[in-house]
């Protein structure tokens, strides 16, 4: 699976409309985590404000990548490495991912488009499983 060249214009200028409001998303993210699954509460250690600060320049930092998705992939693998020491179990993406669309639906209102949508979603979807698959490498299922 990859991106359109559409979709990867749809998720830059998404983001760019999120950026501005990144510290309110952050705070919308992390509470619906916990909402969805209060388990991954307490391996979030010190600030959370801190720790939104991180996950926005992340995804800054990722989505300027999008135009060459093999150089994130090493990043995202060495953050699957730190995640596996954190406590993270492979089904925690998936609730990651409701959060992320539910702050994204949240943050953009209505140009939150179907398409916009799908964009993040096959982004995610790409994100995951390249985790994923670290994951299980790293606690030696593969």
């Amino acid at each position: 699976m990859s991106l359109t060249n559409e979709q990867v214009a749809l998720i830059q200028d998404s983001f760019a409309k999120v950026e501005p409001i990144a510290d309110k998303a952050a705070e919308i993210f992390y509470n619906k985590l916990f909402e969805f699954d209060p388990y991954l509460k307490p391996l979030f250690k010190g600030s959370m404000v801190v720790q939104g600060n991180k996950l926005m320049k992340t995804l800054k930092v990722a989505i300027a990548g999008l135009n060459d998705l093999s150089k994130i992939v090493p990043v995202l693998e060495n953050l699957a490495v730190k995640h596996v020491s954190y406590g993270a179990r492979p089904q925690d993406y998936t609730t990651v991912g409701n959060a992320l669309i539910f702050t994204l639906k949240t943050g953009l209102g209505a140009e939150f488009t179907p398409q916009v949508k799908q964009a993040w979603v096959d982004l995610f979807r790409l994100v995951a499983q390249v985790m994923k698959n670290k994951h299980d490498e790293t606690i030696g299922i593969r």
